[in-house]
């Protein structure tokens, strides 16, 4: 097995080339956000969509408008509304009174990278529209379906702070999401870094393509080849079911979980580690890795209960708990 992994290695050395000149280009503009940029690139390797959270200001519309810049893909930004409709989304059929026919008008979703602007102040309509192209990979008009071009993630952003006007998003739209990101603010060092680049009148965007989508869509299938040994895929195992019965691993926070992690979970924590050792130039996935991705792609997923409302406890301090109890191997 050992001759297999240094070649996978080779291979993850060879494809993940374009990692650093994308990190190298989206610094150009990002000061920091070094985890925001490295979610981003294995939400792009690994296939999945992101959720992001954080307080206004914090780059992420521009990370991710800088990520469609240096990857050389199409990109939109759709600002969601409270009035906002599903054809604003997806498109609508015109109709044509000279020929009597209708023709499909195509809606921003058509695109590569879409950045899904406070996704929580939408009704729902407008959210479940989302959740076909997000999980199909298609969108439905009329009675056409149009496949969605490759790569195609959507990166969702949700204010913390302004609870007025916002509509929950659904269980089920949230499970679709690979990771759930958590942002803070820049240390003072970062902060004033982006004094110095950003506090200018005319700011232009200097980013170069420096990767084409092709090369994205071909590290996908190294990413797939990476080795996961069974000791590593059974300790993800053992951290989902922790998450649904933790009794049965010495954990009392019961009384606290209303639902544990999905099987999307299982699935989720596997692919994202193993882009996660791509990013890092290793064709193996070791416990680390799991453990380092393993909040981003748990906290949206386990539900707590009211009792640990009530004790203050959040999805994260339970994860916490679950990583910390669970034997690593």
């Amino acid at each position: 097995m050992s001759i297999d992994i240094q070649e996978i290695n080779e291979r993850v050395k060879v494809a993940g080339e374009f990692v650093e000149k994308i990190r190298a280009e989206i610094g150009k503009v990002i000061v920091g956000q070094t985890y925001l940029v490295d979610r981003l690139l294995l939400g792009l390797l690994a296939n999945g969509h992101i959720l992001i959270e954080g307080v206004p200001g914090l780059a992420k519309s521009m990370s991710v408008r800088v990520l469609a810049r240096a990857i050389n893909t199409s990109y939109q930004r759709i600002q969601f509304t409270p009035d906002l409709l599903p054809a604003d989304l997806l498109g609508t059929l015109v109709y044509n009174p000279k020929t009597g026919e209708f023709t499909t008008k195509k809606g921003p979703i058509f695109s590569n990278i879409i950045l899904a602007d406070e996704i929580n102040r939408a009704p729902a309509k407008v959210q479940s529209a989302l959740l076909e192209a997000m999980q199909e990979r298609q969108v439905t008009i009329g009675r056409e379906t149009f496949p969605l071009s490759e790569p195609f993630m959507v990166m969702a952003t949700q204010n913390p702070i302004e609870q007025e006007g916002t509509y929950p998003l659904p269980e089920a739209q949230v499970d679709r999401f690979m990771l759930k990101l958590v942002l803070d603010y820049p240390d003072k060092k970062e902060e004033k870094a982006i004094m110095d680049r950003m506090a200018v009148t005319n700011y232009e965007l200097q980013v170069q393509p420096v990767v084409e989508p092709e090369e994205i869509i071909k590290a996908r299938s190294v990413v797939d080849m990476i080795y996961i040994d069974e000791k590593v895929k059974d300790y993800i195992l053992d951290l989902v079911f922790a998450s649904r019965e933790p009794e049965q691993y010495g954990l009392k926070i019961g009384d606290f979980i209303q639902y544990g992690a999905s099987p999307r979970a299982t699935i989720y924590l596997t692919v994202a580690s193993k882009a996660y050792a791509f990013i890092k130039g290793r064709g193996y996935v070791t416990p680390q890795d799991v453990k380092t991705i393993g909040q981003d792609v748990l906290r949206h997923r386990v539900i707590v209960s009211y009792e640990a409302e009530a004790e203050d406890l959040t999805s994260e301090d339970l994860i916490r708990k679950i990583f910390d109890q669970v034997e690593v191997p």
